[in-house]
């Protein structure tokens, strides 16, 4: 990549990166006082969070469904509103076992 080439897309990513966060304060200098859109902008943190994790979870195993058991288990155990050292060690243990269970006996 020529060099030019680097620095004009260094300048698209800072001034993408830049204005994302300045628009926001720019857009709303008051106070939001409507409930509706308070509650939405308070749940964005959680979407952004679960639409990066989600994708990593499903393919960072062997199998599909090694990834979509720990998954489902990790979202069972977080029902039940147990901590995250719970809920990561119980979807480990999901994935290990059915990695385990195809290793040994499926292939």
């Amino acid at each position: 990549m020529a060099i030019g080439t680097f620095f004009i897309y260094l300048a698209v990513m800072a001034g993408v990166t830049y204005l994302i966060r300045v628009i926001p304060y720019v857009a709303m200098r008051k106070e939001v006082k409507n409930v509706f859109f308070k509650s939405f902008l308070n749940y964005i943190p959680y979407t952004v969070l679960a639409v990066m994790t989600v994708p990593a979870i499903l393919s960072a195993t062997d199998h599909k469904l090694s990834a979509i058991a720990g998954l489902a288990v990790g979202i069972i155990v977080a029902w039940f509103e147990k901590g995250l050292l719970a809920v990561a060690l119980s979807a480990c243990g999901a994935v290990l076992l059915v990695e385990v269970i195809f290793k040994f006996f499926v292939h």
